[in-house]
């Protein structure tokens, strides 16, 4: 035997670069590959070309579906399930046609089954009779017997707990344990050289094994995370065992490799000798160990049988051959194991139950139909003028070869295709896109899940005034397609109608423009527990069936309504985001504003001189900006601070708007009474026209009260309560002025409370609009919106939402 050992370089950085690309692969799996593996799930169950390896989680859901598949396939899967439902893994054992070991979970206990006929049948396997060391074991059937761990290897690049070959039928090696379940923690060795017949017991712990030669050498390599340098082999189905330096350092084994083609004999072990080191390949090469070619005389058969030394298994008594154990020689590539195959009469045994059939062993091992199953019901394709075969509750194992003999099929009756009614009909579209834009192509399927279709014909309503009518539309998969022009709801009908009778099937398909975007109006300014009312503005206006999602504050949950408006209150003071999102099944937009919250607040309505409705687009950018130019016109003429006052137009015409005067940050001492001196500072600035800004073409728009003679009105009354409560605060200190006055000379100190007291009142007294050098300035500050802009832009209601006004100073004077 020869050994060479290969540090890094070129061929290790590529053998590197491999391993790690089929490692990322294997942990992320691509839909191809999932795909695959829920293929292999009917291929295990002898629907299809034989596989390696079953993972029930990805096939628990593909086997369940009965409804889209064969029959035949139905049959083998209703067989499989009672062990499916409570099985771990499945694995198919490669070179033997019809044998599976599959782990089955009951009462939380795991134990390891084998099966000769694709699952008819299934039996615990029998435990060794003595140990690696030739000693008895106590385990002893049927309390005890032998249970493998079947699951894949972690690393791809070495293998898993059970290992098979096609070349090497009959040979089997595993992990597991003896007992009376499986023991996650017991990794003992175990192999057959009959199918699963008898077992020996080769290592105390788990493994990496490697086929060499059609199973004529075995390697093993400790499965363990300390370093190695040694490795075992056998060359007479693991009755002995050779132990080799396959390097002078010990390594981490990370994987081995064999080349390709079951007849070699060259293997690489890679890994590496630190975490830190670069990577080892070491090749083995085991073609130098055997001196010739094996011949005729080195070979003896065996054959094959169940647990029970049945030879019969899948119809066939078969006999294969193996290199005896005194031979020393090579199989090479022109070895063959199947030595003959000679047909059996077929038995019960040959039988399992058909489709919609399930098995009484009560009642004489009978296959009687299952309550939902009508065994004389003619096929889904079966059509008029055609036959079909009832079952007889019966049929041959799929794979299984037996020929003569017992023929439980013999007996099914002929029947003539019957004229059916249709029944269970269905229209959908492609894509399963129930929204769509006007002009948008339309495919329309139907389907009808029972009954005649050579003979039915299909009456199509596709709701808008076009109506067809199809022959063989299920068949022949003809298209309808249509395109819908307007904005609307559509209902499309398909009635389906033979001699035998007919069905009906209906959709509603929506036809909408996308939504370009939505404006939220809503009122800056709310009172703590009012009503505000809400609304949406959505655009194109022609859209249909809008869904509107209100976002209230920080609340998890949204409130849906189908009209574009909702009543709400505020129940809290402070800053509240309000996000309105719109949906119409194609598409979602949505806008988002903050709405201050106060328990108190003062409203003045205003109103504008009418030249201003003639530029009014009614747009929600151009009544914030009109509301902004008056608010700092106001701020400005006042002398009140901007932050505590909004202006905010209403839509619609005649433009008006409301002028909101917020609290005060400061509050009145405690058995004082505070004035709020802002209401009679804007009442006399707009009642003296000093609000006014210009449109384009140099058109003066004047501010004004909307009603002069009601004054304002705010949140602890109307007009005359607080007419009233500023008289009585006037007579309070004029009164108060005159007492003072009167008895003047008998306070001390009264000259300087007097001349205090009077500077009080003049104050109180004076005009809040100064007409001194500094209102004169103020005046001359005149605000103006920029008449540079488009005129069709102000004037049109259906102008470009992005509008906004741009403000310029001048130095006019207003009169």
């Amino acid at each position: 035997m020869s050994m060479r050992t290969f540090s890094s370089g070129c061929l290790v950085l590529r053998t590197f670069s491999r391993i790690m690309e089929r490692q990322e692969g294997r942990e992320q799996e691509t839909g191809a590959e999932r795909e695959k593996t829920r293929r292999s799930c009917a291929e295990k169950a002898g629907l299809g070309p034989p596989g390696n390896f079953a993972q029930l989680g990805s096939c628990h859901g593909r086997l369940k579906d009965f409804s889209n598949m064969h029959k035949r396939t139905k049959a083998t899967l209703q067989l499989w399930w009672p062990l499916f439902e409570s099985a771990k893994t499945v694995k198919w054992v490669r070179g033997v046609k019809g044998v599976f070991l599959a782990n089955q979970k009951v009462d939380g206990k795991v134990t390891t089954l084998i099966t000769f006929n694709k699952g008819r049948s299934w039996e615990p396997l029998a435990p060794p009779a003595t140990d690696m060391n030739g000693k008895p074991v106590s385990c002893k059937a049927p309390d005890c017997h032998l249970h493998l761990h079947l699951r894949w290897a972690d690393n791809p690049y070495v293998s898993g707990t059970v290992h098979t070959k096609d070349s090497a039928p009959g040979l089997i090696m595993g992990a597991g344990n003896l007992g009376s379940k499986l023991v996650e923690y017991k990794e003992e060795m175990y192999i057959t050289s009959d199918c699963g017949k008898t077992w020996r017991q080769v290592f105390e712990e788990e493994h990496h094994i490697l086929y060499l030669d059609h199973g004529g050498v075995i390697v093993a390599i400790k499965d363990t995370s300390i370093p190695l340098k040694i490795l075992k082999f056998s060359i007479d189905e693991g009755r002995t065992w050779n132990i080799h330096n396959f390097t002078s350092t010990s390594v981490f084994v990370d994987g081995l490799l064999s080349e390709p083609g079951d007849e070699t004999l060259v293997m690489t072990v890679f890994g590496h000798i630190s975490y830190r080191s670069d990577w080892e390949l070491v090749k083995v090469d085991f073609r130098q160990s055997f001196p010739r070619q094996c011949t005729e005389s080195d070979y003896e058969s065996w054959q094959l049988t169940d647990l029970q030394g049945e030879k019969c298994i899948m119809g066939r008594e078969r006999t294969f051959r193996k290199r005896k154990d005194s031979s020393f020689c090579v199989k090479g590539k022109s070895y063959t194991s199947a030595l003959a195959a000679t047909p059996c009469q077929c038995t019960d045994d040959d039988f399992i139950c058909d489709y919609g059939f399930e098995r009484s062993y009560t009642e004489g091992d009978r296959c009687f139909p299952d309550f939902w199953f009508d065994p004389e019901s003619p096929p889904e394709s079966c059509h008029l003028g055609q036959n079909y075969q009832s079952s007889t509750g019966y049929r041959k194992v799929i794979s299984n070869s037996c020929e003569g003999g017992l023929d439980k099929q013999q007996s099914a009756k002929q029947h003539n295709c019957p004229l059916l009614p249709p029944k269970g009909l269905k229209v959908g579209i492609k894509g399963q896109m129930l929204a769509v834009a006007p002009g948008d192509d339309i495919t329309f399927i139907v389907h009808q899940e029972q009954g005649d279709t050579s003979s039915t014909r299909y009456q199509v309503d596709l709701g808008d005034g076009v109506r067809t009518i199809y022959q063989n539309l299920t068949v022949t998969d003809e298209p309808i397609q249509h395109r819908y022009e307007k904005p609307g709801v559509y209902k499309v009908t398909v009635k389906a109608e033979n001699i035998a009778g007919h069905d009906e099937a209906s959709m509603y398909i929506q036809v909408t423009e996308p939504l370009q975007e939505v404006h939220l109006e809503a009122v800056p300014i709310a009172r703590r527990n009012r009503e505000v009312n809400l609304s949406a503005i959505v655009l194109p206006t022609t859209a249909n069936l809008t869904v509107f999602y209100w976002w209230l504050g920080d609340g998890p949950k949204p409130k849906l309504t189908l009209q574009n408006s909702l009543l709400t209150r505020f129940p809290e003071s402070g800053e509240v985001s309000v996000t309105v999102q719109a949906s119409n099944g194609r598409s979602m937009v949505q806008d988002t504003k903050i709405v201050r919250v106060y328990d108190n607040f003062q409203v003045i309505p205003l109103s504008f001189s009418r030249n201003l409705d003639r530029f009014n687009p009614n747009i929600p950018e151009w009544r914030r900006d009109v509301g902004q130019v008056v608010t700092k016109l106001l701020a400005k003429t006042t002398g009140i601070p901007q932050d505590s006052l909004v202006t905010v137009v209403n839509p619609g015409l005649p433009t008006t708007a409301d002028l909101y005067v917020l609290p005060l940050d400061s509050k009145p001492a405690k058995g004082s009474i505070l004035v709020d001196k802002r209401i009679p500072a804007v009442v006399q600035a707009v009642s003296d026209k000093n609000i006014s800004f210009m449109v384009r073409g140099g058109l003066r728009v004047l501010v004004m009260l909307a009603d002069p003679n009601a004054g304002y009105h705010g949140a602890a009354g109307g007009p005359g309560v607080w007419a009233l409560a500023v008289i009585f605060l006037i007579s309070v200190v004029g009164t108060g002025s005159f007492i003072l006055y009167k008895f003047k000379r008998k306070l001390p100190g009264n000259r300087n409370i007097y001349a205090q007291m009077h500077n009080e009142k003049e104050q109180e007294m004076t005009s809040p609009v100064n007409h001194s050098e500094d209102t004169q300035h103020i005046i001359q500050g005149e605000e103006f919106i920029d008449d540079d802009l488009d005129s069709q832009t102000l004037g049109n209601t259906g102008g470009s939402p992005a509008f906004r006004s741009l403000i310029r100073t001048t130095t006019n004077h207003c009169y």
